[in-house]
């Protein structure tokens, strides 16, 4: 096993008096430093017991050997920073977070590492940083925090954001109002759903880069204590024998990440986030794209429908079997390679041999899915020339075929207005656009709207459009990541109010009913609108790519 650089040698003097002042013995001195990425924090629930999960992570390593240290990471709270602006910091804290994680880990020579997350940015982050770093590393993230309860039905964050938009329809009054906010969100942890936090964590476990259990347990439940004193000896194995991510993350997990994707039904983030991995991992657009994804739905069907597609929990496909059990079916159908190697230091058909679904309910059986085609889908047409997504598992039937009058507004202030005014109807399309990477900037999600839509009982008859993104907890006719977006002239950005929009998610189209020659006429004359920003806003704006390429920082 290859100890420090700091051990031995004069030349290191120096850094080993720094130590000592920490308190190192010299005994601690000449063992693996395994770094412990953190991103415990009191303002996200997710992180409010990281601390926790980082002290039984040390245990582990100190177990097996090691000698640990925990190092910071900033995280944004997604539900938090909803509806104003701290949603444009949201994306745009990912690659701050690679970053962060890579200059902790190269300035201080870490022979190892844990990465401690949970939450939507901060998990991609910290895998962008694992890929780039090539540090034997293994994931554990905080859990999932459990449903809550009311009126005998369970809620999720998305429950509450939808009673939001009840209560200014008038559908219930603020005393019920007060109510769910006393009950949607019961523990610390990610939100209850297969929101994009739980997807992340749970698509950790298709990588490879973290044990059995990590997307599931409950964050309140003592296993998940048990599940990162096992990762903390994990990394110390992975030390021993020099496997490092490259040897776990790559092009093949990436595909068998898709593969869980789409048969768990993740959130639509999970798109953006595949994508920025792949290219870290150096995989081509003709190795992984959006029409990749297309084709990988095609054959995966969706065997899970957790919220806010369906009325199960994560903590109930954790009792069902969890990720081990979607794993062993894809494989047994031939979906998912099981020689892919994982950070127990065996393959995945080896992992997840005993594995076996305890609900059929829950993770249903490949021949009775509840979808033929995976849970997200992805769109073309004149509208999307480069794409756009939809968590198709999360639409209502009806909607899946649609054709309506757009609404177009250039902000989601000015969207929720109209929407919470009464003044969007049956029948609509509502286009909410310069939300996009570039044009937001920082790619704001829409839960606001999408739930106003649902909580006035329009979910069924209403869909909206956004060259912006949704979080995971979005459900409806929700179409986001419209590429190429306004603020860098896509056609969503010359769309006038009254336009038809042809929606097709079966079909995977996306179109505007406008004549292709009229389109070219007002794409000549148009001229995107330029918010006006500053700080890291401003630098992000001019760095950042396209959502069909991931939202990453151009080359």
């Amino acid at each position: 096993m290859k100890n420090n650089i700091f051990a031995e040698g004069t030349a290191m003097s120096s850094q080993r008096s720094l130590f000592k002042a920490l308190g190192w013995t010299d005994n601690e001195m000449k063992k693996p430093i395994i770094g412990i990425i953190s991103a415990q924090s009191e303002i996200i629930p997710g992180h409010m017991h990281l601390d926790r999960i980082a002290e039984a992570v040390k245990e582990g390593v100190i177990a097996a050997g090691g000698k640990p240290v925990v190092v910071p990471s900033i995280g944004v709270c997604d539900g938090i920073a909803m509806g104003h602006e701290g949603m444009r910091y949201s994306l745009p804290s990912r690659e701050i977070i690679a970053d962060s994680a890579e200059i902790l880990a190269r300035a201080h020579a870490f022979s190892g590492l844990v990465f401690v997350g949970n939450c939507d940015k901060i998990i991609p982050g910290m895998l962008m940083a694992a890929v780039r770093l090539d540090i034997p590393a293994v994931f554990v993230s905080g859990g999932p925090m459990l449903a809550g309860k009311m009126h005998g039905e369970r809620l999720s964050l998305s429950s509450m954001f939808e009673a939001v938009g009840a209560y200014n329809a008038g559908r219930i009054d603020e005393d019920e109002l007060g109510r769910f906010e006393c009950s949607a969100c019961p523990t610390c942890g990610s939100c209850s759903g297969m929101f994009t936090a739980n997807s992340l964590n749970c698509l950790t476990e298709a990588l490879g880069i973290s044990l059995p259990g990590n997307g599931t347990i409950p964050m309140v439940y003592s296993a998940r204590l048990a599940l990162a004193k096992c990762t903390g000896e994990a990394v110390m194995h992975l030390v021993r024998e020099n496997i490092r991510p490259s040897d776990i993350i790559t092009p093949k997990a990436v595909r068998n990440a898709l593969a869980v994707d789409m048969a768990i039904g993740a959130s639509s983030n999970s798109v953006l986030h595949l994508l920025a991995l792949a290219n870290e991992v150096g995989m081509s657009e003709e190795d992984f794209s959006l029409d990749i994804m297309n084709e990988m739905g095609s054959k995966v069907p969706n065997i899970c429908k957790l919220a806010p597609a369906g009325k199960d929990y994560i903590e109930d496909l954790n009792e069902a079997g969890g990720i081990s059990a979607v794993i062993k079916q894809l494989i047994d159908a031939g979906l998912f390679e099981g020689d892919a190697l994982t950070a127990s230091g065996v393959t995945q058909a080896e992992r997840v041999k005993n594995a076996e679904v305890l609900d059929k309910n829950i993770i249903r059986p490949m021949d009775t899915p509840y979808s033929a085609k995976g849970g997200l889908a992805i769109l073309k047409g004149n509208l999307a020339r480069e794409g756009a997504v939809v968590k198709k598992s999360a639409v209502d039937k009806k909607m899946l075929r649609h054709s309506g009058p757009a609404r177009v507004f250039d902000s989601e202030e000015a969207a929720m207005e109209a929407i919470s005014t009464g003044k969007i109807v049956k029948g609509d399309v509502v286009v909410i656009r310069y939300e996009g990477p570039m044009g937001g900037p920082g790619m704001r999600e829409m839960l606001s709207p999408t739930s106003a839509i649902v909580g006035a009982g329009l979910g069924a008859d209403v869909a909206l459009i956004t060259d912006g993104r949704f979080s995971g907890a979005t459900r409806g006719a929700a179409i986001g990541h419209v590429c190429p977006e306004a603020a860098a002239g896509g056609v969503i950005g010359v769309v006038e109010e009254g336009d038809i929009i042809d929606i097709d998610i079966e079909n995977n189209r996306l179109d505007l009913r406008v004549d292709e020659k009229e389109i070219e006429r007002r794409l000549a004359a148009f001229r995107p609108l330029e918010k006006p920003v500053t700080g890291y806003l401003k630098r992000y704006r001019a760095q950042v790519s396209s959502a069909s390429r991931g939202a990453v920082f151009k080359k």
